[in-house]
């Protein structure tokens, strides 16, 4: 076949060497003519002619790779298939001109699956607004603690196609199950995925500029339901998730498992007194209810959970459960699990005030979570809006502001959005929008602050107007919080 790839970066790089690997023809299109791209295009290349033993398949079988630089638009002609990294839109000229050609459009997800071997490892899948790694690696933690042979994929930063692929290959064990985070973008392009079982964590508006429309990106997350086979694991205090239960096309016997901060009903996995319990997989869920874990055993040594991290959790042990995890299981492997930089992480108490940086919080819905976490709080707040409106935000969580530091390109939104909802809060609008900036908000957040409060990076913005990514902003946090300790000391 002559497949197309667009998008040079880690997944379209990851989908050409396999399929060069398994004998077919590939171009790769990509946008682009920069440094970055002529790096990476001529690493690939050199794969293809040199036969490295970095990538997969055997030298013998490939029929070669071409990179086209700085025409993403145009379909290269005799193209038998597209398949596109996560990020390219759907109204992309690639794929207008794919279709009037009648030739289908797939993501690598979607390779990957039809690639499996008739023995591969069940998916466990999981998607949602927010929540979705922390999610994955907690269940692959328990899975790892049931003595299971997995791995943490897909959006997460390991190319799944990589990994199928590499299943079994040179006498490596196989895989017994997969935990599988998915984006909308993964999934809108994933047709015939059908998971073992899957959870949608929770659904709020995002990415609209590439689905356009918050229907249709619902529609697309609820693909990750479609054909399950055992649990579709939904949010009790997120309807929308269980109305995409409803409307998923599943096998017979498939359950719908609810997870719930609260008191858990027959079938849903829940909070009592301190105890994560199960009252889905039991022998006899309408009187009997099994306990997992202690919520203290989430993250321990890094205080009490945020509220939406015991509910990641709960969802992880849903999935687990639904794959036959013992309860003690899913205890052992929620205390091994720790969670990622820049994820609610406590950076330093300086002064009676403790400094959290959440900047991987780049949408409303991940600061509201957050915010919801803390009683009373300095927020630093600010970046590329992405189309969101704040309104909500700051009326859910204007009670528990004790001030607010604005930065990045597009603050005027939320210092609008708190003159209308709080307008008593002080607010700091740092007009700059360098690097720098994330020093002296530390700076004026410190002087807002008083003893028992807590500084909060939960920014509600994606990070590229002033930073490289949302690890570097919160890198600059925690290195502003150190200067703080340091002149005190």
């Amino acid at each position: 076949m002559h497949i197309t790839v667009a998008g040079l970066g880690v997944s379209g790089s990851s989908a050409a060497r396999a399929l060069a690997g398994l004998g077919a023809r590939v171009t790769v299109v990509d946008g682009g003519d920069g440094d970055k791209q002529r790096a990476a295009a001529a690493e690939l290349e050199e794969w293809a002619a040199t036969g490295s033993a970095s990538g997969t398949g055997g030298a013998g079988h490939r029929a070669g790779i071409t990179v086209r630089l700085g025409d993403g638009d145009t379909l290269p002609e005799g193209t038998d298939l597209v398949v596109t990294s996560p990020g390219w839109k759907p109204t992309s000229p690639l794929f207008t001109a794919a279709a009037a050609a009648g030739v289908d459009v797939v993501g690598d997800v979607e390779i990957a699956w039809r690639l499996r071997g008739p023995d591969a490892a069940a998916w466990l899948g999981v998607t949602g607004t927010n929540g979705k790694t922390t999610t994955v690696r907690m269940l692959a933690s328990i899975l790892e603690a049931e003595g299971l042979h997995t791995m943490a994929v897909g959006n997460i930063g390991t190319p799944i196609i990589d990994v199928v692929l590499g299943q079994g290959k040179d006498g490596a064990r196989p895989y017994d199950v997969l935990a599988v985070e998915l984006s909308s973008y993964q999934l809108h392009w994933a047709p015939s995925l059908r998971a073992h079982s899957a959870a949608v964590l929770n659904l709020a508006p995002d990415h609209l500029d590439w689905h356009g429309s918050m229907q249709a990106y619902a529609a697309d997350k609820g693909r990750i339901y479609e054909g399950n086979t055992v649990a579709c694991v939904y949010n009790v205090a997120d309807k929308a998730t269980e109305e995409l239960v409803r409307a998923a096309d599943v096998e017979e016997g498939c359950r719908a498992i609810g997870f719930t901060l609260g008191t858990p009903g027959p079938s849903q996995l829940g909070v009592v007194e301190g105890l994560l319990v199960d009252r889905a997989f039991v022998e006899n869920r309408q009187k009997q209810a099994q306990e997992l874990a202690e919520v203290a055993d989430i993250a321990p040594g890094s205080g009490t959970p945020a509220p939406h991290n015991i509910a990641n959790a709960l969802a992880a042990a849903a999935l687990a459960r639904a794959f036959g995890v013992r309860p003690a299981a899913v205890r052992d492997g929620l205390r091994a699990f720790h969670p990622d930089a820049h994820r609610i992480q406590h950076i330093a108490d300086v002064d009676g005030v403790t400094y959290i940086d959440d900047s991987k919080a780049t949408n409303t819905h991940a600061a509201e979570a957050s915010l919801a976490a803390y009683e009373h709080i300095v927020w630093i707040a600010g970046g590329l809006a992405k189309g969101a409106t704040f309104d909500e935000l700051v009326q859910k969580s204007a009670a528990r502001l004790r001030g607010v530091v604005l930065i990045g390109a597009d603050r005027a939104l939320i210092r609008e959005a708190l003159a209308r909802h709080a307008p008593e809060v002080p607010v700091v609008d740092l007009d700059r929008t360098d690097t720098g900036a994330m020093s002296q908000a530390v700076r004026e957040a410190t002087r807002l602050a008083e003893p028992g409060d807590t500084v909060l990076l939960a920014p509600a913005c994606a990070s590229m107007d002033m930073f490289v990514n949302y690890n570097k902003r919160g890198d600059a946090f925690a290195e502003a919080v150190r200067e703080l300790t340091a002149r005190d000391h």
